[in-house]
C-alpha cells in the first residue's frame, strides 16, 4: 500500500490515534488528526505528537475536514453515525480501522481473537504460552497496545497475538489472520451496531479473508457459530464445554482433551489449570488450539497453565473480610459476562449491577439471579431500568453510585456471602473506563475492611 503523499484523516486522539499518526507520517503520508474534545483535555496525547508533522483539529468534527482526504482511520469506538464517517461514506472515501491499516504492512503470522467475553484473557494467555515456548511475541490490539505500534517498533517478533473488537472489525476489508478465534457472541454494543444480528455479523467478519492453510477456531456450544461451518474456507477446530468431540478440544469437568487431525490426544488436567471458572475453560481451550496449530509443545502449554491466573477486573478476587469474599468483575460490561461471573459461584451472592446501559437483555439473568443471588444492589444510570426488569426476583435496592452500592453491600453482607461487582453496563456514567471503576471497587474494599 503506497501512502506517500496521500492525505489521511484520523478520528480520535488517543493512544491508537497517536500510534497511527506516527506510523503514517513515517511512511510519507500527510496526516490530519481531529477530536471533538479540546486540546486542553488531551494534552498528554498532544505532547506525544510534538515531534511529528501532524495537523491537529481539536474541539471540532465538521464535515469540511474531509476535503481532499484520501482515507479515513477512525479510532476504536467511534460510532458509524459519526458525522465524519457518514460523510466519508457519502463521498466514497475509504474508511479503514487501525488494525486493517496495520495488517496491510505486516508480514509475520498473526492470530486474531474476538468474542463478546474472554478475548483479553485468551489473548494474554496465548501470548504467555508462546513466550514460554521461547518465541518473541507481540501481544496487542484492543488489549491496550494498538497493532500499528508493532510497526513503530522493532518488528522482530515471531508471532503477533491480537485482540480484536467489533469496532475494529467494522472497518476491515483485507485483514487476514493465520489463526482466527471467535469465542462467543452474546448481546453487546447494540447501542453501537443497532441490532444484535448486526453485531454478530461484524464479529464473524474475522474469518472472511481466511483460506486453506489457515485455522478457524469456533465455539461448538455457541449456536450462531455452528451456522458458519459450511461457509468456512480455513480448517475449522471446534471447542466445547458441554459435549465430547471426535476432533477438536473439549472439557468434561475434570480435564481438557485436545484431539488433533491425526487422532493424537493431549490431556490437560483441571488440577494443572490455575484459571478458575467454567467460562475460563473456553479461553483455555481456544488458546491451546492456537498454540498447538503452530507446533507449540504440550510442555510449554501445561507449564503456562499452571502459572497463569487471569486478568485484573475479570472475576478478580479482591479480599475477604469477616467471612465475606469480594470479587471485582468490572470488565463484565454486558449481560453475557454477568452470566459467566454468576456461574463461577455456588450462591449467596450480593450482586452489584449498574452503570450506563448498552441496551443489554437483562431479563436473560432472571434464572441465575433467582438461583444464586441473595441481594441485588443497583446503581448508576441503568439502575431504574434494571430494577423494573429484575427487581421482583430477590430483595433489591437502588442507590445512586458505586460507592453507595458498596456501603450497602458492606452493611448487609454476612459470613459466607460473596460480594460481586459485575455491572452488566459500561462505566461511562461515573468513571473514565472499566479499569477506573474496578480500581475504585478494590480501593474501597480495602478501606472499608479496616473500619
Amino acid at each position: 500500500m503506497d501512502c506517500n503523499g496521500k492525505r489521511f484523516l484520523i478520528i480520535g486522539l488517543g493512544k491508537t490515534g497517536v500510534e497511527t499518526a506516527r506510523f503514517l507520517v513515517g511512511i510519507g503520508a500527510e496526516v490530519l488528526l481531529c477530536d471533538e474534545k479540546p486540546a486542553s483535555e488531551l494534552k498528554p496525547f498532544v505532547d506525544k505528537l510534538s515531534d511529528v508533522k501532524v495537523e491537529l483539529k481539536m474541539g471540532c468534527q465538521s464535515a469540511d475536514l474531509l476535503d481532499d482526504v484520501d482515507l479515513v482511520v477512525p479510532s476504536p469506538g467511534v460510532p458509524p453515525v459519526n458525522v465524519l464517517l457518514k460523510g466519508a461514506v457519502e463521498r466514497k472515501i475509504e474508511i479503514v480501522s487501525e488494525i486493517e491499516l496495520a495488517a496491510r504492512f505486516i508480514e509475520r503470522p498473526y492470530i486474531a481473537i474476538t468474542g463478546t467475553n474472554g478475548k483479553t484473557t485468551t489473548t494474554k494467555l496465548l501470548g504467555e504460552i508462546l513466550t514460554r515456548w521461547g518465541k518473541k511475541v507481540f501481544v496487542g490490539g484492543n488489549i491496550g497496545n494498538p497493532l500499528i505500534s508493532y510497526l513503530n517498533g522493532g518488528k522482530g517478533e515471531d508471532y503477533l497475538v491480537v485482540e480484536v473488537s467489533s469496532f475494529q472489525l467494522q472497518w476491515m476489508s483485507s485483514f487476514h489472520p493465520s489463526v482466527a478465534v471467535l469465542l462467543n457472541t452474546t448481546s453487546d454494543h447494540v447501542d453501537y451496531h443497532g441490532t444484535f444480528e448486526a453485531y454478530r455479523a461484524v464479529k464473524e467478519r474475522i474469518f472472511v479473508n481466511q483460506s486453506r492453510g489457515d485455522c478457524s477456531i469456533l465455539n461448538d456450544d455457541d449456536l450462531p457459530s455452528r451456522g458458519l461451518l459450511e461457509s468456512m474456507k480455513a480448517e475449522v477446530v471446534r471447542f466445547s464445554s458441554s459435549s465430547s468431540l471426535e476432533r477438536g478440544i473439549f472439557f468434561d469437568g475434570r480435564a481438557v482433551y485436545y484431539i488433533d487431525a491425526s487422532g493424537e490426544r493431549d490431556v490437560y488436567p483441571l488440577s494443572d489449570i490455575r484459571l478458575k471458572g467454567s467460562h475460563n475453560m473456553e479461553n483455555v481451550m481456544a488458546a491451546i488450539v492456537a498454540a498447538r496449530w503452530f507446533g507449540c509443545p504440550h510442555e510449554a502449554i501445561i507449564d503456562t497453565l499452571r502459572r497463569f491466573d487471569g486478568m485484573p477486573h475479570r472475576v478478580e478476587f479482591v479480599g475477604e473480610n469477616n467471612g465475606v469474599a469480594f470479587y471485582n468483575d468490572s470488565k463484565g460490561t454486558n449481560v453475557g459476562a454477568v452470566e459467566r461471573a454468576l456461574e463461577s459461584f455456588p450462591g449467596s451472592i450480593v450482586l452489584l449491577m449498574g452503570g450506563r446501559d448498552k441496551k443489554g437483555d437483562f431479563e436473560r439473568l432472571r434464572g441465575l439471579i433467582g438461583q444464586k443471588v441473595r441481594k441485588l444492589i443497583l446503581f448508576g444510570e441503568a439502575a431504574e431500568k434494571i430494577d423494573q426488569l429484575l427487581g421482583d426476583i430477590v430483595a433489591t435496592e437502588v442507590v445512586q453510585g458505586l460507592g453507595d452500592a458498596m456501603a450497602s453491600a458492606f452493611a448487609l453482607s454476612k459470613s459466607g456471602d460473596t460480594v460481586l461487582l459485575s455491572p452488566g453496563c459500561s462505566s461511562f456514567d461515573e468513571f473514565e473506563n472499566y479499569e477506573a471503576r474496578g480500581d475504585f471497587f478494590k480501593e474501597n474494599v480495602k478501606r472499608m475492611a479496616v473500619r
